[in-house]
């Protein structure tokens, strides 16, 4: 089974037809039909703040979508946990030459942890750490 983890990236750029990713994000989401998509509870944290001063509209949307991903069982959300905060705080300051967020980071490591090579981003953060960009 295809693992791809999602990122906020993503998920931005899927939600909002404004974003200058929101073409490719959903050609992609069609392309990975048969995949898993995997995230975790902290990429949802920066999507939801995200969209929290960007109007009620998406601000409902991006709570509805976390609620459907939640629902469907193509898709896995990582749980936080104090164990998830620590292992991500190490990779963060085990890269003091980098700009990787702290969320970054716990993204990092569940996919290694997962076996997952792939990520929904263009973030060039995870190409530093040997992640396939999808976007």
């Amino acid at each position: 089974m295809r693992l791809v983890f999602t990122d906020t990236y993503y998920w931005i750029a899927y939600l909002n037809d404004q974003d200058q990713g929101h073409a490719a994000a959903l050609a992609i989401s069609q392309s990975l039909q048969g995949a898993t998509l995997v995230t975790t509870e902290e990429v949802f944290i920066e999507v939801l703040t995200y969209f929290s001063g960007r109007g009620r509209y998406l601000r409902q949307l991006a709570a509805a979508t976390v609620h459907s991903v939640y629902a469907n069982s193509k898709m896995q959300v990582l749980p936080q946990s104090q164990q998830s905060f620590l292992t991500g705080l190490a990779l963060y300051e085990a890269r003091p030459d980098k700009e990787y967020s702290l969320t970054d980071c716990i993204s990092m490591n569940a996919m290694r942890t997962a076996g997952i090579t792939e990520v929904l981003t263009d973030d060039d953060h995870f190409t530093q750490e040997g992640f396939t960009k999808l976007l």
